[in-house]
């Protein structure tokens, strides 16, 4: 696995939308505010011609603009580090014109998104052997002050909180329930009104009633991959699927999925889960770490969002922590994408060690 440079005072950090521009409010004030962050901590900022554009049809640009767009930053010598303006809806359409051969021979770079981003995120170690992070769009840098989280993100790019090849993440003191985010501030703000309720299960974990066992401590590990199940989805079956070559590459360590949905209900979580593990996605997983999804408090047919994970994981014998901080629901641990990664829950609180090598 390939791990690019952190980014330097003075560097040169790159934005790029190959999902969502920023020019809706508040997302394109927020990006002004962001690059403000980035040159008042020292950095350069290198726009890319998509960012504030909103021409194509669910994206900033066409596909092709966009993959154009994907291509000079990644391949050029313009930037150091490359970060999405947003998430979206469509950006899978931009692969057929991503030159993932000419980013494979390229010097790495780090690329951060998250969300619609998956389909670099998760694809760039699959295909170019590049980790890559899964953390905050360029908007949410704008926060001041940052919050735990977002100063995570800062130092993870920056590599500040490297510590012998390890960065370490654990949980934070409470989350952002599903309708108490805000849009409304000159900045962006993390709303907290929830307690952390992380909680662990081992598989096939089911007790003589048929109600899962949860368990008070678990470690897992394994090579990380993953992002958001929406867009996960969507790559089955595609020439962008190389889940089995990863697996062939790592599987010997085990595959550690990190995974979190944005629009699905619990019926919906459970088919892709069961798409992904009839594809042959889990044939290397020694455990899943899950977010806390946007729908989170849905229960379709009684059927809640871990009901529908542990129904369509049963029968894999590895570890499941659920309500990590992770994906839609802030605030989000940044996942590096293609490390090897160590997760501990204990005591109701997650211990994230992520090892570049």
């Amino acid at each position: 696995m390939r791990f690019p440079k952190f980014l330097e005072k003075g560097g040169r950090a790159g934005f790029i939308a190959p999902s969502f521009g920023a020019v809706d409010e508040p997302y394109a004030r927020w990006f002004d505010l962001a690059l403000k962050e980035f040159e008042e901590r020292g950095y350069r900022t290198v726009i890319g011609p998509n960012c504030r554009k909103a021409v194509g049809l669910g994206k900033s640009n066409t596909p092709e603009k966009c993959g154009e767009e994907i291509n000079d930053f990644f391949t050029g010598d313009f930037c150091d580090a490359i970060i999405s303006c947003g998430g979206g809806e469509t950006m899978c359409e931009d692969l057929g014109y991503v030159d993932f051969d000419r980013i494979g021979a390229a010097q790495p770079k780090w690329f951060m998104g998250y969300s619609d981003n998956t389909n670099l995120t998760f694809t760039l170690p699959l295909i170019c052997d590049t980790a890559a992070i899964y953390g905050p769009c360029a908007g949410t840098f704008a926060m001041k002050p940052a919050h735990p989280s977002v100063e995570d993100a800062w130092q993870l790019l920056s590599g500040e909180n490297v510590k012998d090849g390890c960065i370490t993440f654990r949980s934070y003191d409470g989350w952002e329930g599903p309708e108490d985010g805000t849009h409304e501030s000159e900045r962006p703000v993390y709303n907290i009104t929830r307690t952390p309720s992380a909680s662990a299960c081992l598989l096939p974990g089911y007790g003589t009633d048929g109600r899962p066992v949860w368990s008070d401590e678990v470690t897992v590990s394994g090579r990380l991959t993953g992002g958001c199940l929406d867009v996960l989805r969507t790559l089955v079956g595609t020439s962008y699927d190389r889940v089995a070559g990863y697996n062939n590459r790592y599987g010997h360590e085990g595959v550690l999925w990190f995974l979190e949905s944005c629009d699905y209900s619990s019926i919906e979580v459970r088919r892709a889960l069961w798409q992904l593990r009839s594809a042959g996605w889990f044939a290397a997983a020694s455990g899943f770490i899950f977010g806390r999804p946007l729908m989170y408090d849905d229960c379709a047919f009684g059927m809640s969002q871990k009901d529908a994970v542990l129904s369509a994981l049963d029968g894999i014998d590895v570890p499941v922590i659920f309500d990590a901080d992770l994906g839609h629901l802030p605030p989000a641990m940044p996942i590096v994408s293609g490390a090897f990664g160590e997760c501990t829950f204990s005591g109701g609180k997650i211990t994230l060690k992520q090892y570049l090598r």
